[in-house]
């Protein structure tokens, strides 16, 4: 067993290595190809690196986005290390640090003039990438430490942290560049958060009711895999062969499935486990370790 769980967390840390190495490609991408070259700027710390570019690239002393991208960032680092989790932190570094060097790598390139094509694709770009590195368990720095270490004091989304700091980026960008390129970062940004939600499912909370006929191991089991608690339903009875069942019922994220299925297996591959979306969980609900 103890082999199996090496083996899975090998798995688990090459993953999160890959999505951080496609997150800085597709970031550096997005910045180079279509957001830098059209007036557009991101949302979070990649948009206010972005704005001290701007500022900055006629004074003699250029801060460029890639580097401010990782001083930015570097605060949050510590913030991180001690509010979440080594493990987290480790992977967030090097999410942000490879984005910081592909952006200094790959030449900026102007594929189109238009402002509005490039919010849009950049933003597509952007979200792919930042969705597909959360869903595999990694930040890529910025808001999204910030959003965690919150939304576990105060049970605020993520999204509703991101949007006082955006609006703030988008109208410095009126200011500094201009008001229709604060209008075409607003497109990005809202088409960039739209991509992420489609790919990255964390938050979505989901109910579980399982039928079964060994309550004492499924209960251990998943309560060894996640820190989920589990309400009892005793004395049901299955119509087919009129047997003795129990029934669980239990909220999980969408980010513990995996972990739901494999405690299921252990316990009882033959239980009928039921998953429906919770619209609304009211009550205390424990955020899944990073």
């Amino acid at each position: 067993m103890e082999e199996l769980d090496r083996i899975i967390r090998r798995h688990q840390n090459l993953s999160k290595a890959t999505s951080a190495f496609f997150y800085a490609l597709s970031v550096a991408f997005a910045l180079n190809f279509f957001w830098e070259p059209g007036g557009i700027y991101a949302s979070g710390i990649t948009g206010a690196a972005q704005l001290v570019s701007t500022v900055t690239s006629h004074s003699p002393i250029h801060l460029s986005t890639p580097l401010m991208i990782t001083v930015l960032n570097a605060p949050l680092f510590i913030l991180a290390w001690r509010k979440i989790g080594h493990h987290f932190t480790l992977f967030t570094i090097l999410s942000v640090v490879l984005s910081s060097l592909f952006l200094k790598m790959i030449a900026v390139n102007k594929l189109t003039p238009d402002p509005i094509i490039c919010a849009i694709f950049g933003a597509i770009f952007n979200g792919i990438g930042t969705g597909l590195a959360l869903r595999n368990g990694i930040s890529t720095g910025g808001l999204d430490i910030i959003g965690i270490t919150l939304r576990k004091k105060t049970g605020k989304s993520v999204g509703t942290i991101n949007i006082a700091f955006n609006v703030l980026i988008l109208i410095a960008a009126g200011f500094i560049y201009s008001w229709p390129h604060a209008l075409y970062s607003a497109l990005g940004i809202f088409i960039n958060g739209r991509v992420i939600d489609m790919i990255y499912t964390k938050d979505r909370r989901l109910q579980v009711m399982i039928v079964t006929g060994k309550p004492k191991a499924v209960i251990t089991q998943i309560q060894n895999e996640m820190p989920r608690g589990i309400t009892i339903v005793h004395d049901a009875e299955g119509a087919y062969k009129r047997q003795e069942k129990t029934i669980l019922f239990t909220v999980i994220s969408q980010f513990e499935i995996y972990d739901l299925e494999n405690a299921m297996k252990l316990a009882d591959a033959n239980a009928f486990v039921s998953i429906t979306s919770a619209v609304k969980i009211i009550g205390r609900f424990i955020e899944p370790k990073q």
